[in-house]
């Protein structure tokens, strides 16, 4: 029903920068929330950011708030995930999802999940 695509991952040094693309295909798409996480090795699953299907609403974890920015296309399918001050606790894989979640930040209210792109963040 909904197919999701990471790209963008790789390796970057602290302070840079990446920006993180998810192609999405399905005709619901449009009114979904889509919402990215995160999982470091050794480490849960963790919220990272997340924006309602109009893009007016948009939430963010502690630890990125001020150096991340979700965004979305949605005549393109497309949600963005720019991050910048990049800090070696920033790496991971990171997925994005969505769906309709009641709590954006929980990764159990999602329904449909991307494969995952690696960013490794150097010290």
């Amino acid at each position: 029903q909904v197919q999701l695509v990471e790209s963008g991952g790789g390796l970057v040094q602290a302070g840079g920068s990446l920006r993180l693309s998810c192609a999405a295909s399905g005709r619901t798409f449009r009114y979904y929330t889509m919402g990215w996480f995160r999982q470091a090795p050794g480490k849960e699953r963790e919220f990272v950011a997340a924006i309602i299907w109009s893009g007016d609403l948009t939430y963010y974890a502690d630890s990125v708030k001020g150096r991340f920015v979700i965004s979305r296309d949605n005549a393109k399918n497309t949600v963005y995930l720019q991050m910048n001050s990049l800090k070696p606790e920033d790496t991971a894989v990171y997925y994005c999802a969505t769906g309709r979640p009641v709590r954006v930040r929980y990764e159990a209210e999602y329904d449909y999940w991307g494969q995952g792109t690696q960013v490794t963040v150097s010290s």
